[in-house]
């Protein structure tokens, strides 16, 4: 199983993959194959053969099981991209407090290593300009992802941490925008900011979704 490394600013699995449990060993291979793959050479460079060589079977494993590169996709990004969210759930650490779950993951943006996962992501996003089936699986694994973050907002609505009158699609969207936009400075090695002032933003801008403070009367 993946374990969830302590917060210092590298939250990344080790070992099995999350959630892979629920494929047949045939399928794993492929998987992790796909995986390495399409991360290397991108969706489009990627052939059906090469997967299946890496993962030491017949490209009829894979026809056996997916329709075509896209689904093979889905898999791999399902189970090899890290999802620092699933993982700080899984800490138990923070009791379900948004504010505090995207605090950890904002502010370890800017000190978190290059991962395999993150590559297969950005590939998959190359990708989905030109393939319309692309395009569809990342829609629904974003769709996925906001609505677990969107119920956590509901909740942290419902505790008085965050204010009611903010949109929780808005606060979901821009929470993946900021995420995603990493990918590209990753994709570059752009330079990050330096960690203290990029943890000071994003206290200050998680503070601006708190409820707001009782007003004085004259």
């Amino acid at each position: 199983m993946a374990q969830a490394q302590p917060l210092d600013g590298s939250l990344i699995a080790e070992g099995d993959p999350p959630g892979s449990a629920d494929l047949d060993p045939i399928a794993a291979r492929l998987v992790a194959a796909a995986a390495e793959v399409f991360a290397e050479k991108g969706y489009d460079g990627a052939g059906v053969a090469e997967i299946a060589r890496r993962a030491g079977l017949t490209t009829g494993a894979i026809y056996s099981r997916y329709s075509g590169k896209a689904e093979l996709l889905a898999d791999a990004i399902r189970h090899h991209t890290s999802d620092e969210f699933d993982l700080l759930f899984a800490q138990h650490a923070f009791e379900g407090r948004a504010t505090d779950i995207l605090h950890t993951v904002g502010a370890h943006l800017v000190t978190r290593v290059p991962e395999s996962g993150r590559a297969l992501l950005l590939e998959a996003f190359v990708a989905a300009r030109r393939d319309p089936e692309v395009a569809a699986l990342l829609r629904n694994h974003l769709l996925e992802r906001a609505s677990r973050l969107g119920g956590l907002v509901e909740a942290s609505k419902a505790a008085g941490l965050v204010d009611p009158a903010l949109d929780t699609d808005a606060i979901v969207q821009f929470a993946h925008a900021v995420g995603l936009g990493f990918l590209l400075f990753e994709a570059v090695d752009a330079p990050n900011a330096a960690p203290g002032p990029w943890d000071d933003v994003v206290s200050r801008m998680i503070a601006a979704v708190g409820p707001p403070g009782p007003t004085s009367s004259r």
